[in-house]
């Protein structure tokens, strides 16, 4: 059976608690408010696309653990194929807890995963799915160099949260890098993305010479793509929650790309996914509705 995006990278189980105020260290905070669900940036990614109605894949490792069981089972509900996630023996499901900021919106995350081999993908593994879009967020290198060789003519994309291995080397090999202001500085020593987004974005077309995007989070985005630069602003919202706005940023994103829409519409699509998300509370919760999004998107 084919699908039409493979998302390949991690995948967590996320334990979300929402407190008044970040708690000082040394200290004891109380929550009435605790959600659960899977996450994960390339996990996320896939949920967003397999509730938007598209065939979507999922490649990640995770255990053969309640947490693990939790993920796959979640997961395969939300319309994923499951096929090339690894539920393997003796690993930790990786696992984020999530603190919530009530008064800013913000959120803290503190990710247990245990190092281990990386996922492999084979060709024949890969039979049969003939994704239209791969999208990776740089933890499954291997992983993703396998589907670059077996896909081809697949439209790339790149979730670059920040500098490691996977997202130094797939930075230069996919069409789209989407990457956060954190990556952006770390790769290009610019210390003021908002104010010299400019400079930023040309430094960046420099090293990759593909389509370059930077996330500003409430500044919104800005983007190269060879022909002229565009900053464009942030929905404006009043945030609860932050947590896996990125994410869905560049799920919708893959979703416009999927379904045709320019460079410049599909950011718009994705920046509105994104503020929407964050007036609900939750990672995979907070994922809008497709008619909610194309209904406040601009005219034109």
């Amino acid at each position: 059976m084919s699908v039409s995006a493979l998302c390949i990278g991690h995948a967590s189980w996320d334990l979300c608690m929402q407190v008044n105020a970040y708690p000082a260290e040394n200290s004891k905070a109380e929550t009435n408010a605790l959600l659960e669900s899977g996450g994960g940036p390339a996990a996320n990614a896939a949920w967003l696309l397999g509730r938007w109605g598209v065939p979507t894949a999922l490649a990640a490792v995770v255990g053969q653990d309640d947490y693990g069981d939790k993920l796959v089972k979640e997961s395969a509900e939300g319309g994923i194929d499951c096929r090339l996630v690894e539920q393997r023996a003796g690993y930790a499901t990786p696992v984020s807890f999530i603190i919530v900021n009530r008064a800013a919106g913000s959120r803290t995350i503190i990710n247990r995963k245990i190092p281990a081999a990386g996922l492999q993908l084979t060709r024949q593994m890969l039979d049969g799915l003939n994704p239209k879009l791969l999208l990776f967020d740089g933890h499954e290198l291997e992983a993703s160099l396998a589907a670059l060789a077996a896909f081809p003519s697949a439209t790339t994309v790149l979730d670059a949260g920040s500098l490691r291995e996977g997202t130094s080397v797939l930075a230069g090999k996919v069409r789209y890098l989407v990457c956060s202001e954190r990556f952006a500085g770390q790769i290009t020593s610019e210390t003021d993305a908002v104010a010299r987004w400019q400079q930023c974005l040309g430094r960046l077309r420099e090293l990759y010479r593909n389509v370059v995007i930077v996330t500003l989070g409430a500044s919104g985005s800005v983007f190269d793509d060879g022909s002229h630069q565009e900053h464009l602003p942030a929905l404006p919202v009043q945030a609860r929650d932050t947590t896996a706005a990125g994410d869905i940023f560049h799920g919708a994103f893959a979703f416009g790309l999927l379904k045709g829409m320019s460079l410049a519409r599909a950011l718009e699509l994705a920046t509105v996914a994104a503020g929407l998300s964050v007036e609900k509370e939750g990672g995979r919760p907070s994922v809008p509705e497709l008619d909610d999004v194309l209904k406040r998107l601009p005219h034109g």
